[in-house]
């Protein structure tokens, strides 16, 4: 249990605030600092030492200080808000709270908020991202399932907009991104089902318009030549088919001769549909055929030991997409802000 912040020397938190509304100056006599020094650390100025920016928000939060937003905005500009566009896809389990929840972890010692503005209510992407910037809604925006040829990256290149997105496009300009290493995570996932004896793999991508179905592809197919296997890429369904069709699909393909026996499922749900269109055609998971699945849950790990997994975690990727995206906010020519985290890979042994 973390132990309570205790104030500095000279602090004194019973200073009677309550009896109206905590200002800057109540936080400036509370810490003996000028009223500008404290209205700088509130605002994260690289001046001002992190110590410091670190006790003047401890204290804000401590005695319930809120700043007056409007007047701050006419002051500075700035919002002070982070924007995230979310879809609303089912497949990855928790997707949204894990992301969110890294974010906030990143902005918890700033002065911004993290505002949620889900994009499936916009007729397109770029419409949502055109709202947020056309009405100053935000300082920066967080995308996710990006494309190849993105709209929203090109509109936010040209506008000049702080932005970062969850995903990789093929655009050649560089932009801020935090990824997953989708070609690793196939490639390993399908020489596993190769080693587990395996003699023709399947694998579930994604929609063909996000750019991380080329990554997952290519590694499925690298793998699968350099062994020299057969394979399946099924057609009809991908990552964003609803699970019970995905389970009516599996079930007749695997009553129907040829049928694969490992399968690539780059997520839970996935996997579980999987799983019950194979039990209703009577195959039995580990013995007539084996899953590999990308996990951002211990959800699998607990209901279906016997799939093996290989996880990605989200919480990392929001705090990143949190931290890189206040970098551009601050800096507009910062540097190193792509990552691509790896695939944590945990197979167990024998």
């Amino acid at each position: 249990m973390t132990e309570p912040s205790r104030p500095h020397r000279g602090e004194n938190l019973d200073i009677p605030h309550k009896r109206g509304k905590p200002t800057l100056r109540t936080i400036a006599t509370i810490t003996g600092l000028a009223v500008t020094t404290v209205s700088r650390a509130l605002s994260d100025a690289p001046q001002i030492s992190l110590e410091t920016r670190q006790r003047v928000h401890r204290i804000a939060r401590e005695i319930g200080y809120l700043p007056d937003r409007a007047a701050q905005r006419l002051k500075t500009g700035r919002t002070n808000v982070v924007a995230i566009l979310l879809d609303s896809h089912e497949e990855v389990v928790g997707f949204s709270t894990s992301i969110m929840y890294g974010i906030a972890k990143a902005l918890k010692e700033t002065s911004y908020h993290l505002v949620v503005a889900p994009n499936f209510l916009s007729t397109t992407n770029v419409e949502a991202a055109e709202y947020i910037i056309r009405n100053h809604l935000a300082d920066g925006l967080i995308f996710t399932r990006t494309e190849p040829l993105d709209a929203r990256v090109r509109l936010l290149l040209e506008t000049g907009f702080p932005f970062i997105c969850h995903g990789r496009t093929e655009f050649s300009t560089p932009h801020p991104y935090v990824d997953y290493d989708n070609f690793t995570f196939a490639y390993e996932a399908t020489r596993r089902l190769i080693a587990k004896g395996r003699t023709k793999v399947a694998v579930i991508l994604p929609p063909k318009r996000l750019t991380f179905c080329q990554h997952i592809l290519h590694g499925f197919m690298t793998a699968v030549r350099q062994a020299g296997v057969a394979y399946e890429i099924p057609e009809t369904v991908d990552l964003d088919t609803p699970a019970d069709v995905l389970r009516d699909f599996i079930r007749s393909r695997a009553a129907a001769p040829g049928a694969p026996d490992g399968f690539i499922c780059p997520g839970e749900v996935s996997a579980l549909a999987v799983i019950s269109g194979m039990s209703d055609a009577g195959q039995t998971l580990a013995a007539n055929y084996d899953i590999v699945a990308k996990e951002t849950s211990r959800l699998l790990t607990q209901l279906q030991p016997k799939v093996d997994t290989i996880h990605e975690d989200l919480t990392a990727a929001g705090e990143d997409l949190g931290r890189m995206l206040l970098q551009r906010i601050n800096n507009p020519d910062a540097e190193d802000l792509q990552r691509l985290l790896p695939p944590q890979i945990n197979f167990p042994i024998g």
